[in-house]
This record gives structure tokens, C-alpha cells and sequence, in this order.
């Protein structure tokens, strides 16, 4: 992929012509693309079939992209009922790749993927990759975990692209990502957020000099974090922060990312349509107004969506960028519209954790979830209400309770948490509706 340079103080662009086209000639290629999803969802996915039909929808009625506002949803819950390939457009034997991520009822959202999604996911992460300034020059310490989660893999593919060299570490031991980091002389780091501080404050433990490490750019993502944490860890680890913005119902990694500007993260619309839309009744907002961000994938083959309510709260932009690019920005993400939590960058619904800890003898159906951010890292308390049996016996029935509870849901949620056991009838009645978090992070 050829490279273009803007200017010297400006990063290169990776693909020139798309990130800079015209914003009519990009309407013009979203209508095209848009017009063969509608196709390919209308003849090869039951679950479009069906909406479709119910509507009284025909692919060749649009003819704007105005007109998709008239279709109708896509939502978590078309993935659970067609779990686990029931959404895929192509046969298996055309799949090279599956991903998956948690979702409410324990069974994963499953995404597949064909050689040509692949080929286009690494593109755009190296699209954003590019706009943060990682070069052929660098080296990319990704402290992402390897596995079904999107994020590590997206990131090491876009990485290679690039021409860049990857260091594929995964996550956890922070010590040896320290050790690694310095000894290989890592210059860009891939993460959260969180763990970027994290990573600052071992550093500062074990008495570290920064000039000792050649870190210079970060690329963080998974979860919200605010302007001043950006701040915090571009001074106490001497980088440019980055922003990025994926979901692996969409791709993963790669919709949208930040360039150097920093004001908004460039979305790869040749290859998504976005919208915003009022969260409670559906409708489209006017350009720039807050709302929910509903994503219309343009060019996947192996798991098309449209109109997938993403249920994160940002506004768009659609003003050219200094940088040169006109792909809209969108602002960080603001929240969700839904309940669900993003802790240590997994995905968590308390629907979750209430199943798991009903399943366990003792357990009230009286919980609350606190959350917090302590030495830069999430922790997850749940203050559960046991019964009397438990609260007054022994420590040691306490202590079985509470190790069953805390196996269960590290099994489920794929991170730990803290049981808190509260006396019956020590949580907090609500009239209504129940208060079940308690979020005590200023993201």
C-alpha cells in the first residue's frame, strides 16, 4: 500500500485516496456498496429474510441513503437467537476465521470472517495505526490477550501491514512486559488504557528511568477513558495517546481511530455507514447532535449487519481534518444506552453475574455491582446478599461461598471480581426499578 505524506508535521496517510475522497464521490461508494449488502442480507441471511418481509422491504427500493432509515434494526439479540452461525452470508468453507465476544445469556456473539473481510479488516487498522504515526520503523509491544477477542489480532495484522515489527505479548506479568518493552526496545504500545498507567506505575516501583525505554506512540482501546487520563499517561510515559473505536459484531478494531489531531476518531466510512439516532425512539438525529451510534457494515461478506445499534452515546463530525482526511469523526464514546459495563476491557452485563450468582446455594436475589478504579486498574465488587445460614456461620462456610462465587464468574466473565457478602436485607430497596450499579470511575 503506497504511502503519502501530508506534510512533515503530519503522519502519512495509508490509503490516500480513500481517506481524503470527496465527500460526494463517498456517497456516491456508499450507496453502491450499500445496495449490494441489502442483496446479499435479503438472499443468503434468514434473520434479514424475515425483517425484511415484515416491513414489506425489497433491496432495489433504496435508491438514497436516506432511505435506511426505513429499515429496521439490528440488535445483540438477532446474534444470540441465530447463535452460533445463523447470521453468517457465506458457507462455512468460505470462513477462514472466527471471533467471538460474551454476551448477556453466557452463550458468545460469533463473527466469522472470509480471506477478503480479513485482508480489509488489516487495511483499516492500519489505516489508524498509520494516523497515530506508527512507521515501518517501529516496534509494536501489543499487550492485548490473544484468544477469540478481536483486539490483539486486528492490532498484530495491521502491525505487520504496516511493515512494522510486532511483538505479539498478550496480556498479564507486568514485570516481563517491562522487561520486554526495554530490552527490545518497544516503541509503540498497544492496550487499554488502564493498563497503560498500570504499566507507568510499575515502572516507577521498580525505580525505571523512561529514558531507558524508546516508547513514543500509544494506541489504546477497549474501553472509556477520559481526557485526563490521555493526559496522565502521555506525561508519565512520554508518548503520543491515541484513541481507537471497534466492535467485533461490526469487525473489531479498525472502525475508527484518532489520528495526531486528536479531535475525534476518523470512522472508515467507505466500509461503514453510520448513523445517529435518539436511543429511545429510534428516530435519525440531525447531524451533530448526540445520540447512539448505529453502524451498517458496507463491504463484509462473511457477517454483514445493518443498522446494528452499537448502544455507545458519541456525536459525529463531518468537517475536514487538519490532517488532511474528510472521513467524519466521531467524539469518545460518552456511554452506553444499555447496561452494559466495559470492565478491564471485556464486556460485562449484570444479567451476567445475576445468573451465575443465582445459581449458587445461599445467594439472595439482592445484589449491587461497585465498581472502581484503584491504582489505574478497574476492580469489580459484588455485594451480595446471602441468607442467614451463611452470614452468621462460620468463616469457613463464608469462605467456600465466596471462593464458588468468585471461580464462577471468572469463569463466565473472563475476569475477576470481589465478593462482598451483605447481611440479608443490608442492599438498598428500590421502588421500581433497582439500582444494581454503583460506578464509581471518572471516565
Amino acid at each position: 500500500m503506497l504511502k503519502h505524506k501530508q506534510t512533515e508535521a503530519m503522519p502519512a496517510i495509508w490509503d490516500f485516496a480513500a481517506e481524503t475522497l470527496d465527500r460526494d464521490a463517498l456517497r456516491t461508494l456508499q450507496l453502491q456498496r450499500l445496495q449490494q449488502t441489502l442483496q446479499a442480507t435479503a438472499q443468503k441471511v434468514p434473520c434479514y429474510q424475515a425483517k425484511y418481509a415484515a416491513c414489506g422491504f425489497e433491496p432495489g427500493d433504496v435508491q438514497s441513503l436516506d432511505q435506511l432509515a426505513d429499515l429496521p434494526f439490528t440488535t445483540k439479540e438477532d446474534l444470540r437467537q441465530n447463535y452460533p452461525y445463523g447470521m453468517f452470508a457465506v458457507p462455512m468453507r468460505d470462513v477462514v476465521r472466527i471471533h467471538s465476544s460474551s454476551g448477556t445469556t453466557g452463550k458468545p456473539t460469533v463473527v466469522g470472517y472470509t480471506r477478503d473481510d480479513l485482508h480489509i479488516w488489516t487495511q483499516l487498522v492500519a489505516r489508524f495505526m498509520t494516523a497515530a504515526g506508527v512507521t515501518a520503523d517501529d516496534i509494536v509491544h501489543i499487550a492485548f490477550g490473544y484468544g477469540l477477542f478481536t483486539g490483539a489480532f486486528g492490532l498484530h495484522y495491521g502491525t505487520e501491514a504496516i511493515g512494522a515489527s510486532v511483538i505479539p505479548m498478550s496480556g498479564g506479568n507486568t514485570d516481563k512486559q517491562l522487561m520486554i518493552m526495554q530490552d527490545y526496545r518497544s516503541s509503540a504500545l498497544v492496550c487499554t488504557p488502564s493498563y497503560a498507567l498500570t504499566i507507568a506505575d510499575r515502572m516507577e516501583q521498580n525505580g525505571l528511568n523512561l529514558k531507558d525505554f524508546s516508547l513514543r506512540v500509544g494506541l489504546f482501546g477497549a474501553e472509556p477513558w477520559s481526557e485526563q487520563m490521555r493526559r496522565e499517561i502521555e506525561s508519565r510515559l512520554g508518548i503520543i495517546a491515541t484513541d481507537n473505536y471497534g466492535l467485533s459484531e461490526v469487525m473489531g478494531p479498525g472502525v475508527a481511530g484518532e489520528c495526531q489531531c486528536r479531535r475525534g476518531m476518523h470512522i472508515a466510512e467507505d466500509h461503514f455507514l453510520a448513523e445517529i439516532i435518539d436511543p429511545d425512539t429510534g428516530k435519525v438525529l440531525p447531524e451533530g447532535e448526540v445520540g447512539e451510534l448505529v453502524i451498517t457494515s458496507l463491504s463484509k461478506q462473511a457477517f454483514p449487519v445493518v443498522r446494528y445499534r452499537t448502544r455507545d452515546i458519541t456525536r459525529l463530525n463531518y468537517q475536514k481534518c487538519d490532517c488532511g482526511r474528510t472521513l467524519a469523526r466521531m467524539e469518545k464514546t460518552r456511554g452506553r444506552s444499555d447496561d452494559m459495563l466495559i470492565i478491564k476491557g471485556v464486556n460485562v452485563f449484570p444479567t451476567q453475574i445475576e445468573e451465575v450468582l443465582f445459581q449458587i446455594e445461599g445467594c439472595q436475589p439482592h445484589y449491587q455491582l461497585v465498581i472502581d478504579r484503584i491504582n489505574n486498574m478497574d476492580r469489580l465488587e459484588i455485594q451480595v446478599e446471602v441468607n442467614e445460614h451463611i452470614f452468621f456461620d462460620e468463616m469457613k462456610e463464608q469462605r467456600r461461598f465466596v471462593n464458588e462465587a468468585e471461580h464462577k464468574l471468572a469463569s463466565v466473565l473472563g475476569i475477576s471480581a470481589n465478593i462482598k457478602l451483605i447481611e440479608p436485607s443490608g442492599i438498598i430497596r428500590h421502588e421500581g426499578k433497582a439500582s444494581r450499579v454503583l460506578d464509581r470511575r471518572k471516565l
